[in-house]
């Protein structure tokens, strides 16, 4: 299955908007082909206000999220995997939801399910007439 981040992130992004909250995401800075204004990056990570009056041409695509804003009254194009993401929230309260590190190639991992395990085989199917 494709990873589920991605797809919350745009959740979040569009619950955020629609209570007309500011959205943020919180940035490993140091994932790899993650390009950020690295002047404000502190400790790795950075903040980026992702609402729609702060940036341009915004993509929360599965494979990249990218847009234009401003620094400092310089553009500057921002780009970086959603693996880069270590959350996203509301900046005026702090509702939303953060994720745990991913390593770079690492797959999503689940949280264990306490359910009992399927037995080997699995069900079949049978032509009944």
């Amino acid at each position: 299955m494709t990873p589920s981040k991605p797809y919350l992130i745009r959740a979040f992004f569009d619950w955020i908007v629609d209570n007309d909250l500011t959205p943020h995401l919180l940035i490993d800075a140091e994932f790899p082909g993650t390009l950020v204004p690295e002047q404000h990056v502190q400790n790795g990570q950075i903040i980026l206000n992702i609402s729609p009056g702060a940036v341009q041409n915004l993509q929360l695509n599965n494979e990249l999220i990218s847009f234009s804003a401003r620094f400092s009254a310089t553009p500057f194009a921002i780009s970086f995997s959603p693996d880069a993401v270590l959350g996203i929230y509301a900046n005026e309260n702090g509702q939303g939801m953060l994720f745990e590190p991913t390593a770079p190639g690492e797959p999503e991992t689940a949280e264990e399910d306490e359910s009992p395990k399927k037995p080997p085989g699995g069900p079949s199917l049978k032509v009944v007439k």
